[in-house]
This record gives C-alpha cells, structure tokens and sequence, in this order.
C-alpha cells in the first residue's frame, strides 16, 4: 500500500487521496459510501490531496503544517503514528516520544511540534481518561485496604505490602486484593 486511496465522486471523477497510515477509510471497498476531509497541497510540481475521516483530523493535520519543518508528508506520518486522541494528548502533556513514533521525525522536529502547538491543541480528556484515572484511584485504594487489614491480621507492614504487592491482577476491590494477598502469605 502506497498510502493512497482513488476516490470517485458521484460524478464520476477520481482522486487520488493520501491518507494517514491508520486511516479507517482504507477498509472501504469499491462501491462504499464514505466522507472524506480534505486538504490540498499546490506546489510548483505538484498538487496533493490529503484525506482525513472527520474535520478534527482535518484541522490537527493543518496544524501541523504550520510548524516550520513539517511539511504535508511529515504531518500525514505524524497523523498516522498514533489515534488522534493519543496524538493530541502527546501534544498537549508534551510528549515527544509519541510524534516521533513517525517516520522520519526526528527528536528536534518532534519537540519543535510540541513546542508550537502545545497551546494550540484542544486537548480535553475524554471519558476514557477518567475512566482510567477513577480505576487507577480505586486500584490503589482497594492495595491500601488491603494491606491495613493484612495488619490487622497479625503481619507487619513490609509482609503486608509485599503480599500485595505480589497480586499480578488489577482492578479487584479490596477483598479481592485481600484475598489474593493471603495467599501470597501461605
């Protein structure tokens, strides 16, 4: 796969389309009804298009052209190295190593992306994040629960935490942790 897609238009013209390397508009089959964002490129040789699935990719995608150094390829590599979420994530937490998942960008470019667009990003954590976040918070309560009731049981606190620490499974409530924890102790 070249990176291109033909698209044919109810009239019947074709284009031919750069899309991102994780763009869902590859699994479209000939026949298949899609909306396509898309921004073009003119230079003195050549005309470009390139497609995004929606306008929010279409608009991080114009963002990164803007920063001196990423041209439309190196935008369309940096777009296809990661989900948008995660990529706009990267961004806004200043993340580099995530741009430079892309091939061809560099260290240098990847923070020069940061650096430009950080503030220019909207980044806002979705219900995942949180999800995340509250899971990760009541993983850690239910380790802590657990290891005040192991000391209530009798063990030390270090004897506590390693057999805590030892239970490989998250996501348990506290009981769980317990019990896990105990037969860590046997």
């Amino acid at each position: 796969m070249d990176g291109t897609v033909i698209i044919v238009t109810a009239a019947g013209i074709g284009f031919r389309v750069f899309l991102p390397g994780n763009s869902p508009l590859y699994k479209c089959e000939e026949g298949d009804e899609a909306e396509v964002y898309t921004s073009m490129a003119v230079r003195e040789t050549d005309v470009s298009l390139y497609g995004f699935q929606n306008q929010e990719e279409l608009e991080l995608f114009q963002l990164l052209t803007t920063v001196k150094g990423v041209g439309s390829k190196a935008a369309l590599g940096i777009m296809g190295a990661a989900p948008l979420h995660e990529l706009k994530r990267a961004i806004a937490m200043e993340d580099p190593a995530v741009v430079q998942q892309a091939q061809g960008v560099g260290k240098r470019t990847a923070d020069r992306v940061i650096l430009e667009l950080k503030d220019k990003v909207d980044y806002n954590p979705t219900a995942v994040d949180q999800q995340e976040a509250a899971q990760e918070r009541a993983d850690e309560g239910g380790r802590k629960i657990a290891v005040q009731a192991l000391e209530a049981l009798g063990y030390s606190h270090a004897e506590a935490e390693e057999a805590v620490g030892l239970v490989e499974e998250e996501g348990l409530d506290s009981e769980g942790y317990i019990k896990a924890a105990l037969k860590n102790l046997f």
